[in-house]
């Protein structure tokens, strides 16, 4: 299973683009998002849903959170 940090870079990657050309996108600095890729720091909710729409991929894929539909869901009482 590919992590947040690994599906982060390889979409980066697979679009040819460097640290610095995302960071722009995403109006930080490259040494700040290098950190993300890291997982030195966390991801800010704003620059999640940059990314999200940026690279026209869900916060599902990146964050591997879709449900298991074989189980279901628990419900407060």
């Amino acid at each position: 299973m590919r992590t947040f940090i690994d599906k982060l870079r390889g979409l980066r990657e697979d679009n040819d683009l460097t640290q610095a050309q995302v960071a722009e996108v995403l109006g930080t600095s490259q040494t700040m998002y290098a950190r993300y890729e890291r997982g030195a720091n966390e991801m800010p909710i704003h620059h999640l849903v940059t990314v999200c729409k940026f690279f026209n991929v869900s916060a599902d894929y990146l964050l591997d959170t879709q449900p298991d539909r074989r189980r279901p869901i628990r419900r407060a009482k």
